[in-house]
């Protein structure tokens, strides 16, 4: 799915995979605390990338394509299509990923495409509200405890997934 501006540049990118459990360290450690993680069960990871261009509206196309697209296998087993993580139920991991808007040039990446970070960090946070509420309005995933779980903006974060995929897809706005 793409859907670009009007001089055609990508705005924004999703990486969505499915996954059987993932955890994300969103602290490191300190010498007084532990590092702190947030963890989902069965779900979707999404990768989230802001592009020069990216508005709350692309935000909105995000959120809706994102938990709408169908990856996952049915929890019932005669079932062959493959349903939303909103029809799953399932928990929602989110991830910052400012590498999704790299360029190669020569034998480095560059990232001159990227949002400024701060208008990124305002966007990121809208992207993960909006997926809160949307899945918190699905009946099956509130029924089920499902949960929204994000990463840091502007961090390297420790990750880990189990994956029968791995099932990976990129989407661009």
């Amino acid at each position: 799915m793409a859907s670009e501006s009007a001089n055609g540049a990508v705005k924004a990118r999703l990486l969505l995979q499915q996954c059987l459990s993932a955890r994300l360290q969103v602290e490191p450690a300190s010498e007084l605390e532990e590092a702190k993680y947030v963890e989902i069960g069965k779900g979707l990871i999404i990768y989230v990338c802001f592009m020069k261009g990216a508005t709350e509206e692309t935000v909105e196309k995000m959120v809706k394509s994102a938990l709408n697209t169908c990856l996952s296998p049915s929890q019932d087993p005669s079932a062959t299509k493959r349903v939303s993580v909103l029809e799953l139920p399932g928990d929602v991991l989110i991830i910052p990923q400012a590498t999704l808007g790299g360029t190669p040039k020569g034998k480095a990446m560059q990232y001159h495409k990227n949002i400024a970070k701060d208008e990124g960090e305002k966007l990121y946070a809208n992207f993960v509200s909006l997926c809160e509420v949307s899945l918190h309005m699905s009946e099956k995933a509130r029924e089920q405890g499902k949960q929204v779980r994000a990463g840091t903006y502007g961090n390297l974060q420790v990750f880990r997934t189990d994956t029968n995929g791995p099932y990976t897809h990129l989407l661009e706005f």
